[in-house]
């Protein structure tokens, strides 16, 4: 449990830069369980060459990075939903301090959007372009959390999520490039989060907080230890969705802090509306741009 002047800074630092690291936020034995649940679904994917499982919508839930991925060297790259084959993710995404401080910082009850578990397997080539999350996944107020639980060690040399500080405040970007919807702004906004990202780096058990509204990215793992994260999204119960969940699980909505009140709460912003996702995930969607 945090005291307050810990969550205090933790909230002050979030609202400055739109992101926060919670250090040691996992416990060994928990962090020990998760691994395990995820070295199973990679072991399993080794019998694969090709995209497999299957999600609500019937998409694949677990998707391969195809050009890289074989028995000798996998390349697991995501798992939708993982809450849904696994009691393990489910009771932790249900009850954890990332949840407590979004909490904390929205001073709502807080809903169960979406879970995922993107894997950057050694020398795998996984890279995720500049992008904010709130255009994939618009609700009625930007209340939205992207919080990442580091399942290993994140260095500057594993493909470490990159962050633009700040950016929270600013627009909301398209992400569409000449009618396609590719999940990633364009190359000049691409060009100058480059030049204005900060690493997130850590421990594994630390946990990142990161506003929907934020840009980020992240390039590929360059070294033979893997880099996994937990990817779960809240949202302030009184957000109401503006689409269909991207990523579909049948405890959408759940309400894992507080209570229902009953109540929709809006805030005036403009934006295109995603596409919806017809491959395995947003690594797809993001192959589409060309630079």
């Amino acid at each position: 449990m945090m005291d307050k002047n810990e969550v205090d800074r933790l909230k002050q630092e979030f609202s400055d830069n739109g992101f926060v690291i919670i250090r040691n936020g996992i416990s060994e034995d928990i962090l020990v369980q998760l691994n395990a649940e995820l070295q199973n679904w990679v072991e399993q994917s080794k019998e694969y060459d090709a995209p497999f499982g299957e999600m609500l919508d019937g998409r694949p839930r677990f998707d391969l990075e195809e050009k890289s991925h074989s028995k000798e060297n996998p390349a697991l790259r995501r798992i939708g939903a993982p809450i849904e084959v696994s009691d393990v993710f489910l009771e932790f995404v249900r009850k954890n301090r990332g949840l407590d401080l979004t909490h904390q910082i929205f001073g709502t009850a807080i809903k169960l959007w979406a879970s995922k578990i993107n894997l950057k397997l050694p020398n795998s080539g996984t890279v995720v372009k500049y992008h904010q999350d709130f255009p994939f996944d618009p609700h009625s107020n930007d209340d939205m959390m992207t919080v990442l639980f580091f399942l290993d060690d994140v260095t500057e040399e594993n493909g470490p999520l990159q962050v633009v500080p700040e950016s929270h405040k600013g627009p909301l970007y398209s992400h569409y490039q000449e009618g396609v919807f590719t999940g990633a702004v364009d190359a000049d906004i691409q060009q100058e989060c480059r030049e204005k990202s900060v690493s997130c780096t850590g421990n594994a058990g630390d946990i990142c907080l990161m506003h929907a509204n934020t840009l980020h990215g992240s390039g590929q793992n360059l070294t033979d230890k893997s880099r996994n994260l937990l990817i779960v999204t809240y949202v302030a119960e009184d957000a109401a969705p503006l689409v269909a969940n991207p990523i579909p699980h049948k405890y959408d909505s759940e309400i894992v802090y507080g209570e229902k009140s009953g109540k929709i709460r809006s805030k005036a912003f403009t934006l295109e509306l995603p596409e919806y996702p017809k491959e395995a995930s947003f690594f797809a969607q993001q192959s589409k741009q060309v630079s």
